[in-house]
């Protein structure tokens, strides 16, 4: 994992309480984290990713693992270091939004 992984795997994902992996595989590619009951992807970004043959890339990338329901959420690693409690809070209502709590039962 990159720093930037790193810090938001130990900061943030590895103890939510709705279970993130890292590393996933899916189709041909393996993303940076992956929450199953999210459908959610997030991709952290660093400088190669700004070219543009990367950006096109990237762009392909996205597409090719939208067309199974998922979503991606990408940040660049410098959003990471600027704004980090920002690119949480971004996270977390993103999981709230997409994830069904069953209703209390009496």
């Amino acid at each position: 994992m990159t720093p930037w992984e790193r810090k938001l795997w130990y900061c943030f994902l590895k103890d939510y309480p709705i279970r993130f992996q890292r590393q996933k595989c899916i189709d041909n590619y393996i993303v940076d984290f992956y929450c199953f009951r999210a459908k959610l992807v997030i991709e952290l970004d660093g400088s190669g990713h700004y070219t543009p043959i990367s950006q096109e890339r990237d762009k392909q990338r996205t597409q090719c693992i939208e067309k199974d329901g998922l979503t991606v959420l990408r940040f660049c690693n410098l959003d990471i270091d600027k704004n980090f409690y920002g690119d949480c809070s971004v996270i977390d209502n993103e999981v709230n939004k997409r994830v069904i709590t069953p209703p209390d039962t009496p």
